[in-house]
């Protein structure tokens, strides 16, 4: 397998674990990972935010971690990647309205290359007008977005994910497993033991 360069769009906000998870097990199965955000640098931060199901009607938001990117944004050039990941959290709400990213997420389908949406990033699939005819699994609370913007929601367990084509997608971050397995084999990713 020829190791895979991934762009991984974050914004401030995102979930934690849905970005770190992601970034580090890409790495250490050999890809190149590439985090950026917005207006920002190389070497500099994100606020994250830890998402957590606690019984309530919808999750409870914790500070996370600052995640430091490695690229940087204004330096990106999308058909320079093979794959897209988009982490969930509170980013996907702004980052829908920058056209510079969502023109990044069109070209990855228009291309056909793999993408990784989870959580909240539905949002950001929806305002790039990417899902009409897919169907896509997103935070529940993300199904208007999905069916609003001409998809399928993929109303599945919180811990599994769905593949639609070059879509891997799944509810929240307790679907890791899943997620990343789905997206390792649309990647074309071969782990033997």
């Amino acid at each position: 397998m020829a190791a895979k360069k991934i762009l991984m769009i974050c914004g401030d906000y995102c979930e934690d674990y849905e970005t770190m998870v992601p970034f580090q097990a890409l790495l250490a199965v050999g890809h190149t990972v590439h985090a950026v955000c917005p207006g920002k640098a190389a070497g500099d931060s994100i606020k994250t935010a830890i998402h957590d199901f606690e019984g309530a009607q919808t999750y409870s938001e914790k500070p996370g971690h600052n995640f430091t990117l490695n690229a940087s944004f204004a330096d990106i050039k999308a058909a320079g990647y093979d794959a897209l990941v988009l982490p969930g959290g509170r980013g996907p709400e702004y980052l829908r309205n920058d056209a510079a990213v969502v023109a990044m997420v069109q070209h990855f389908f228009e291309a056909k290359k793999p993408v990784a949406a989870i959580c909240h990033a539905a949002q950001l699939l929806a305002g790039a007008g990417v899902l009409k005819g897919r169907t896509c699994s997103a935070y529940p609370a993300c199904r208007a977005e999905v069916e609003l913007a001409g998809g399928s929601y993929a109303d599945i367990p919180v811990d599994a994910a769905h593949t639609d084509g070059n879509l891997v997608s799944a509810p929240a971050w307790p679907a890791h497993p899943a997620w990343i397995a789905q997206f390792l084999v649309v990647l074309g990713t071969k782990i033997t033991h």
